[in-house]
């Protein structure tokens, strides 16, 4: 005979391995804002700027600015490594330069 499920440890269980998943994603949302220097808006502009970029359906903008974050993390897991330093001084020449652009998008 099959041994009972005991549902209400199973359901505690769930609540506490999601309670965890959601602390970590602002954990890392919050060291997000630090390591892309967005920390030094208030939060007025920085919740401004996050609302116009969740509104924008503008598929060239999006894929833009989806390229430059990818070049953001690609350049600073590659200044750790210096074998790769080929591609790190590409991207940071990217981002660098599509910054003032991304703000006047951002704003219009």
């Amino acid at each position: 005979m099959r041994k009972p499920r005991d549902f209400d440890t199973e359901l505690k269980s769930l609540g506490d391995k999601a309670r965890d998943l959601k602390a970590r994603k602002v954990q890392q949302l919050g060291e997000l804002v630090i390591s892309t220097g967005a920390d030094a808006l208030n939060a007025d502009e920085l919740a401004g700027a996050l609302i116009v970029l969740a509104e924008t359906k503008d598929a060239g903008k999006r894929e833009a600015w989806a390229k430059r974050g990818a070049a953001f993390f690609q350049g600073r897991t590659r200044r750790s490594a210096p074998s790769t330093d080929r591609n790190s001084g590409g991207a940071a020449t990217q981002s660098g330069g599509v910054q003032p652009s991304s703000g006047g998008a951002g704003t219009s």
